[in-house]
C-alpha cells in the first residue's frame, strides 16, 4: 500500500486541514512566473469575524482567490429544544438565536403558530409588535454600525452608536421589563400593555433619531479612508444575490427592493407609509448606505404606528389560548385552575404545517412549524438570513485583498448565533 493510500487518523486529517498550506502553480502560459497559493484560517476566534466564525482562505500575496466558510462552533441545538417544549415556551428559546433581533424570532414564531390557530390578533397588540419590531431593527443597525466602522478604522463611531442603543434598550425595560430577550410576544398578542408614558418616551427618541443618524452620516461620509474601503469595493450583482438566496439589505444594496414588509405584509405594516431603500452598485457603500436610511424609515413607521396606536385588548379573547388577566387569580378559583394547566400543559394546536416569513435587520427570517395537535410542536424549523446571506462571501471577496474581506464581512453583519443556532 503507498504513502498516499495509507489510512490516515482523524487527528492527522485535522492537522492537515488546519495547518498552513503551500501550493505552486504553473502560470498560464507555461513562462509566467509560478503563483504561490497561502491557505490559511482567519477565525474561528477573530475579533473581524463577529462571532465565531472560521474561514479557510486561499491567497495569492494579498489577494484572496478562495474562500470556505466553517461554521458550527455555538450550535446549540434550539430547534430540537423547541420541539421539546410547549408552544408558549418556545419563545424564550427562539428569542435567543439571532440575539440583535430577539422580536423579530419571536415574530416568526408567534406567527407560524397563529396560523395554524386561525386566530386573529387585535389590532392594538399587531401595532405594539410593530413598534418594538422596528425599534429592534434600529438597534441590530446600530451595533452593526458601531463594530462595522471599527472594523474599517473610524473607532470613535462604536461610542456614538451605543448612546442610542442604550436608549432604546431603556424602553424595552419600560414597556417589557426586560432589555433583551424579553419574551413579549406571546401567541395571540402581547404579554401586556404598554405603561403610561411609554409612547410619549418612544416620540422623544423618535425626534431626535434621524438627527444622530445624519451626524453618524456626516462623519463617515466624510472619512477618506473609510470611503476607500467601501465604495466599489467587493460589488456583486443582484441575480447572483437572487441566485444565492441572499435578501435584506444585501440584496437591496444591489436595486433589488424586495422588502417582506412591503412585498408580503404582516402585523398591519399595510397601513405604514414608509419608503424602501435601494442601492445602485451593489458594494460595500452601499450595504453601508442602505442600512443607514432603513434606520430613518424605521423611526417614520415607528412614529405613524405611536400615532394611529387603536384601543382594545392587546391579547385575543380565547381562554385555550391566553392565560387569565393577573387580577383575577386572586379573587377566582377557575381562573387559577386555567392558568395552571395552560403553564404546565399548554395549548393543542390543530394538525397541520406552515411556513411564516418575517423581513428582520438582516433579510428574511422565517419559521416553519409543523403540528401532530399536541401541546408541542412536532417540527420546528428557522430560515435565519445570516446563515443564507454567508453564501455570497466566496462570491463577493474573490480576486479582493484581504483588507476588503475584513470590511466586507463587517457590512454582510452575520449573527452566528442565528447561522449555528
Amino acid at each position: 500500500m503507498s504513502q498516499l493510500d495509507a489510512p490516515r487518523t482523524q487527528s492527522a486529517y485535522r492537522q492537515q486541514e488546519e495547518s498552513i498550506e503551500l501550493s505552486h502553480l504553473p502560470g498560464p502560459e507555461g513562462d509566467a512566473p509560478d503563483q504561490e497559493l497561502l491557505t490559511l484560517n482567519m477565525g474561528p476566534h477573530h475579533p473581524a469575524t463577529h462571532g465565531v466564525l472560521r474561514l479557510l482562505v486561499t491567497l495569492e500575496g494579498e489577494v484572496v482567490r478562495d474562500l470556505k466558510p466553517i461554521i458550527g462552533y455555538v450550535h446549540t441545538g434550539i430547534e430540537k429544544t423547541a420541539e421539546d417544549k410547549p408552544y408558549w415556551k418556545v419563545i424564550p428559546v427562539v428569542e435567543r438565536m439571532d440575539y440583535l433581533a430577539y422580536f423579530t424570532n419571536a415574530m416568526a414564531f408567534c406567527g407560524a403558530t397563529e396560523t395554524l390557530l386561525d386566530i386573529e390578533v387585535p389590532k392594538r397588540a399587531q401595532y405594539l409588535r410593530v413598534i418594538h419590531m422596528e425599534l429592534n431593527r434600529i438597534v441590530s443597525h446600530l451595533v452593526w454600525l458601531g463594530t462595522s466602522a471599527l472594523d474599517v478604522g473610524a473607532m470613535s463611531m462604536l461610542w456614538y452608536s451605543f448612546r442610542e442603543k442604550e436608549t432604546i434598550l431603556d424602553l424595552f425595560e419600560y414597556s417589557t421589563g426586560q432589555r433583551m430577550h424579553t419574551r413579549y410576544f406571546q401567541v395571540g398578542g402581547v404579554i401586556e400593555d404598554i405603561p403610561a408614558g411609554w409612547t410619549d418616551k418612544v416620540l422623544e427618541f423618535c425626534k431626535i433619531m434621524p438627527g444622530r443618524v445624519d451626524q453618524y452620516g456626516a462623519l463617515l461620509n466624510k472619512n477618506e479612508i473609510l470611503l476607500q474601503r467601501l465604495r466599489n469595493v467587493c460589488a456583486l450583482d443582484e441575480q447572483t444575490l437572487v441566485e444565492l438566496g441572499v435578501t435584506g439589505p444585501l440584496l437591496r444594496a444591489a436595486g433589488n427592493p424586495w422588502d417582506l414588509r412591503k412585498a408580503m405584509p404582516y402585523s398591519s405594516y399595510e397601513d405604514f407609509d414608509f419608503q424602501v431603500p435601494i442601492g445602485v452598485n451593489g458594494d460595500n457603500y452601499d450595504r453601508f448606505a442602505v442600512r443607514m436610511q432603513e434606520m430613518k424609515e424605521s423611526v417614520k413607521i415607528i412614529e405613524q404606528a405611536v400615532a394611529m396606536l387603536p384601543e382594545g385588548p392587546t391579547m385575543v379573547d380565547d381562554r385555550k389560548i391566553a392565560l387569565p388577566p393577573r387580577h383575577e387569580l386572586a379573587t377566582s378559583m377557575e381562573a387559577l385552575i386555567h392558568h395552571f394547566k395552560l403553564v404546565t400543559e399548554g395549548f393543542r394546536v390543530p394538525p397541520g404545517e406552515v411556513y411564516f416569513p418575517v423581513e428582520g435587520p438582516r433579510g428574511e427570517y422565517g419559521c416553519f412549524v409543523r403540528s401532530d395537535g399536541s401541546s408541542k410542536p412536532a417540527r420546528v424549523h428557522m430560515r435565519d438570513p445570516s446563515f443564507v446571506n454567508l453564501q455570497a462571501t466566496a462570491a463577493m471577496v474573490k480576486d479582493s485583498y484581504i483588507a476588503d474581506l475584513i470590511a466586507t464581512l463587517a457590512m454582510m453583519d452575520p449573527v452566528l448565533g442565528g447561522i449555528d443556532r
